[in-house]
């Protein structure tokens, strides 16, 4: 049975090519704002990390009512360490609106999750976005992603409908049209009119047993976990008792305590949702992804979700760092413990264990960025901590081989840094796969370790002198290929706990770059700066100059210092080899040796046979 008042479409992306405004425009077009009412741009990007970094971390879900039908929107994320969503909420959808820059075509996290959507069987219909841009060619695109299609195994009816179905628009200037070439005016309603006309309605059975699958689990501090899934069948009422299903088969009886529904950016309360819509559970203890709430009486079973592993993992420590407490009101290891286990409870895409010897905490993620997410959420909660270099998680295939994740890296560069960027991933274990050279600019394709991944934003924005555009998605797990060197260059390292001088820096710039400025505190075994040679050095940065009793017959002259090099979290944790940390305060990102005195360090060398004794 059709449920022709329900429509329940995912958009999907790349990183940046405009969803979240798109469907700003389809809220504003569908009256969700009333007249002259302030909104702030990407109204779903709610969270501040994802407001700062333009992306979005989180699915959400919102409804729309346009035309007497209620059009559920899942909003996904296009970056791919925050696939572990992107896998889930698609399950929810009947549909996909495939979303493509006008100019840049189907980019890698396109690649990414349209492979989901197509897996899935949706509807795809193709949205050419950003047409009013500086070099848009929206035929091309269309062209391109037809071909993506094609190559990712889209069924002959895929194809065909996401060639009938095409709409052109400017998400961030509010229009729609369905040809290619137009006035650059208008509204969204060709967009919702081709949704509501065109995408498929649930096919579901309302008068039959309830079967509801939780895809994704909201928190809150006052009634804990809340199920979020699509009812497949049946009807689920507020107060009833029903029977979860868990992936491992095991079966608990629980009761509905209440029962949401998504209203445009709201929740609204109700006493019933019926097969087809997306509904909020309120009341199962410990509600987890892939957990089916069912008719105790007659049971419905329902494929288990399956997430990706995690393919890095980080160990989070309490900090031992001299400033500890400088920044940061949250500094104890027991703290930490207990927001990183509240963590688990929420963040289902992660794993989240206590080490063995209790040292510290060991947090599994897809990737640098979904780490990082983790952290900068912290730092800006007022905990400070310290973390170790990431870590790449490996698993055994069959006959016990040790197999590793493997990324796919696409980089766009200009034509004469097509030669650097080639011999750097092949220095990082990468292997080229294909070539696309342009009037201009030149595509690479590569496939390389995860390991190799470490770092090599950086240097390919060295090698390409910044012009160079990098993405990588994780691909598969296969056998362990070659060790791969890490930095080659040595660190400059604080031999005291001061704060830097410019007459210190202006000398120690001379032999590296520097990390610090002049008035930055500094401590014993902080990395301060980078050398071109492969060996560590211990430096003074509190050094100033010796003043004699007589007057110099000309004036010193001011040292002149370059910008100190900055790092992001990313960048950090990217940086750091084995034996050094990543200290995180709510204002201060620093990079240290795990052992801060200098001669430990010669001694714990000296015992595990670096070095030979004196």
């Amino acid at each position: 049975m059709l449920q022709e008042q329900i429509r329940n479409i995912a958009i999907i992306a790349h990183v940046d090519h405009g969803k979240t405004t798109l469907v700003d425009q389809m809220l504003r077009a569908s009256g969700a704002f009333r007249e002259g009412q302030q909104v702030q741009e990407r109204v779903l990007d709610s969270n501040d990390q994802e407001r700062e970094r333009g992306i979005t971390i989180l699915a959400k879900n919102i409804s729309i009512t346009y035309g007497g039908v209620k059009i559920n929107v899942i909003d996904t994320p296009g970056h791919a360490d925050f696939g572990g969503e992107v896998e889930r909420v698609l399950k929810m959808a009947d549909g996909a609106l495939l979303l493509v820059d006008a100019a840049e075509g189907p980019m890698p996290q396109t690649r990414f999750v349209l492979r989901h959507a197509i897996a899935c069987g949706l509807h795809i219909m193709v949205v050419i976005n950003k047409i009013d841009r500086d070099g848009a060619n929206p035929e091309a695109a269309m062209e391109s992603s037809i071909e993506l299609m094609m190559e990712l195994g889209a069924t002959d009816e895929q194809i065909e409908f996401a060639m009938e179905h095409v709409v052109y628009a400017s998400a961030v200037n509010g229009f729609a049209r369905l040809e290619a070439e137009g006035p650059d005016e208008g509204d969204m309603v060709p967009l919702l009119q081709m949704i509501v006309d065109e995408l498929p309605a649930p096919d579901v059975d309302v008068d039959g047993p309830l079967a509801m699958q939780c895809v994704t689990v909201d928190h809150s501090s006052y009634v804990g976990r809340i199920g979020i899934g699509r009812v497949f069948s049946g009807i689920i009422h507020a107060g009833e008792r029903i029977m979860v299903v868990k992936n491992n088969g095991e079966r608990v009886l629980s009761q509905v305590k209440q029962l949401f529904t998504f209203d445009y950016l709201g929740r609204a309360e109700c006493q019933e949702v019926a097969a087809g819509d997306i509904a909020a559970v309120v009341g199962v203890d410990g509600t987890d992804i892939g957990d089916v709430y069912t008719d105790p009486d007659s049971p419905v079973e329902l494929e288990p979700i399956e997430i990706d592993p995690p393919t890095l993992s980080v160990v989070f420590e309490a900090s031992t760092s001299p400033l500890v407490g400088r920044d940061g009101d949250i500094v104890g290891g027991r703290q930490l413990k207990e927001r990183l286990m509240a963590e688990r409870e929420n963040n289902v895409t992660m794993r989240i264990e206590e080490l063995e010897d209790k040292t510290g905490i060991e947090v599994a993620g897809r990737g640098i960025l979904h780490l990082s997410v983790l952290m900068e959420e912290m730092r800006r909660e007022g905990y400070e901590f310290q973390v170790g270099r990431p870590r790449v998680l490996y698993q055994k295939g069959p006959g016990g081989i040790r197999l590793e994740p493997f990324e796919q890296a696409v980089v766009e560069c200009p034509n004469e840094y097509a030669g650097k960027v080639i011999e750097t991933f092949g220095n990082a274990g990468g292997t080229m796969v294909s070539m696309e050279s342009r009037e201009t600019q030149t595509q690479l394709e590569f496939n390389i370790p995860t390991r190799g991944i470490m770092g090599l934003k950086t240097r390919i924005l060295n090698v390409t002198h910044g012009e160079g555009v990098f993405y990588h998605t994780f691909s598969e797990y296969a056998p362990v290929t070659a060790e791969i060197s890490g930095r080659k260059n040595g660190a400059m390292i604080s031999m005291s706990t001061d704060k830097a001088v410019a007459y210190a820096l202006g000398t120690l710039q001379e032999r590296g770059s520097l990390f610090v400025g002049p008035g930055d505190e500094c401590y014993e075994g902080m990395l301060v700066g980078e050398r071109p040679r492969p060996d560590d050095m211990v430096v003074n940065v509190a050094r100033t100059k010796q003043l004699g009793n007589q007057r110099s017959s000309t004036a010193d002259i001011a040292v002149q210092l370059t910008p100190p090099r900055t790092f992001t979290l990313e960048e950090a944790l990217e940086y750091i080899m084995d034996d050094e940390l990543v200290e995180i305060t709510p204002k201060h990102i620093r990079m240290r040796k795990r052992i801060l005195s200098e001669t430990d360090r010669r001694k714990w060398a000296v015992r595990h046979g670096l070095v030979k004794k004196a």
